[in-house]
């Protein structure tokens, strides 16, 4: 196993490693919405059906989430650890939502267990990175959320290379598959120098003390940004094959909805690796900002023109959105990561992303049945989520500044 271990991490990179693990194990989070067609035809699912197998998944990873973070698991054990467990959990859960369930009811069961066991690999492979990459937060981070995002539009990409030769089932398995080498993938790599070790747990420290970390300034105002990022992402993966199916750009592409589905969502790897570039030199902040009010005003761009402009035009549109939508993500994270104590980064990250999670099982649903009942329009629902993370970090940062916190 050294050997192994020792090959992986020199060969590949652990930053890479790590990156290309989240890419497999997240491609569970959407399983379901690729097989959206088939679904409405096997369990007469609507567009609205398919938003609450999204929001159950949302759910489980809130509840997830919590638990790492309030009781402090995330930091109380190895990182690498927490990760193969949730992966393999998450792949037998995914599996059983292929082969078990037969309707929307208990498909939403399965998903929540999917969603519980995404607790232990988003924000815990955030961990992984900062232990590896301590010295290029930002950069690393944007890798990771890179990955993700090839990892939630891969479902699309196999549905659509799979199309009329794999049952729905089939591609939820494939994802299983892909989380199941994700768990050997972290058991080989282990955890980074930082986090080699569980931080001591302090004599006497409240179970709660992870809370403290919502007390610096310049943590809540990553945190505002980052919720008002979180009402639009989730929400935008989900009803993307809904946009391209109901608008001129289903008959724009030969390959069909999956295909630009996939596009639209995986642009945004190419969108947070842009992102880590700029934040070198520009700092965190002021990409996570630019990225934001860019995502905003394609929102916006797309509610006023989805039946107008022409197809061309409608295309680079959710292609700029879909890039720019998740681009914000790292940066927040990473001015998260570095405005609590060491100790507490895991578990500041996991509440972070719980209450994050718990704004799109509210955005999902609405923006679901809007769309289902207004058509591609409702999608300006989306906009008042990158207004209110704007306004929400201009008013924490001049506090954070004026504690001595620089706002990279």
């Amino acid at each position: 196993m050294t050997a192994a271990r020792r090959m992986l991490a020199e060969r590949l990179g652990p930053v890479a490693s790590v990156s290309l693990a989240q890419l497999f194990g997240t491609s569970l989070w959407f399983s379901a919405n690729s097989a959206a067609a088939d679904l409405g035809r096997v369990w007469r699912a609507t567009p609205a059906d398919i938003g609450w197998l999204t929001s159950a998944v949302q759910a489980g990873f809130i509840a997830g989430t919590l638990t790492i973070s309030l009781t402090g698991l995330a930091d109380r054990f190895r990182a690498s650890r927490i990760f193969v467990a949730c992966a393999i959990a998450g792949a037998l859960s995914n599996a059983g939502f292929a082969l078990l369930a037969h309707g929307i009811g208990d498909g939403m069961a399965w998903r929540f267990l999917v969603g519980l066991s995404l607790a232990g690999i988003y924000p815990v492979g955030m961990k992984l990175i900062v232990g590896w990459a301590p010295d290029r937060t930002g950069a690393a981070l944007a890798v990771l959320v890179g990955m993700l995002t090839l990892g939630t539009a891969l479902p699309q990409g196999l549905r659509a290379l799979g199309a009329g030769l794999l049952p729905w089932q089939g591609v939820i398995l494939a994802s299983s598959a892909l989380a199941g080498i994700a768990a050997v993938m972290i058991f080989l790599l282990g955890d980074g120098p930082q986090f080699r070790l569980p931080a001591p747990r302090r004599a006497g420290a409240p179970r709660l003390a992870v809370l403290a970390a919502l007390a610096a300034p310049a943590f809540r105002a990553a945190m505002w940004g980052y919720f008002g990022h979180m009402w639009e992402l989730y929400t935008f993966w989900t009803i993307v094959p809904l946009l391209v199916a109901r608008s001129s750009l289903a008959a724009a592409n030969g390959s069909g909805v999956p295909a630009l589905a996939f596009l639209a969502i995986g642009v945004g790897a190419l969108g947070c690796l842009a992102g880590g570039r700029l934040s070198r030199a520009l700092g965190n902040a002021r990409v996570a900002l630019g990225a934001l009010t860019v995502s905003g005003l394609c929102g916006a761009a797309f509610a006023l023109g989805w039946d107008a402009l022409p197809r061309p035009w409608l295309l680079a549109l959710i292609l700029v959105w879909g890039a720019a939508v998740v681009a914000d993500s790292p940066q927040f994270s990473a001015l998260a990561a570095r405005a609590c104590p060491p100790e507490l980064v895991g578990s500041a990250l996991a509440i972070m992303n719980s209450i994050g999670f718990a704004i799109t099982v509210v955005s999902i649903p609405l923006v679901s049945v809007a769309l289902e009942r207004f058509g591609p329009g409702a999608v300006w629902l989306l906009v008042p989520g990158p207004v209110c993370g704007l306004a929400g970090f201009a008013l924490a940062a001049p506090r954070a500044a004026a504690d001595g916190v620089p706002a990279r």
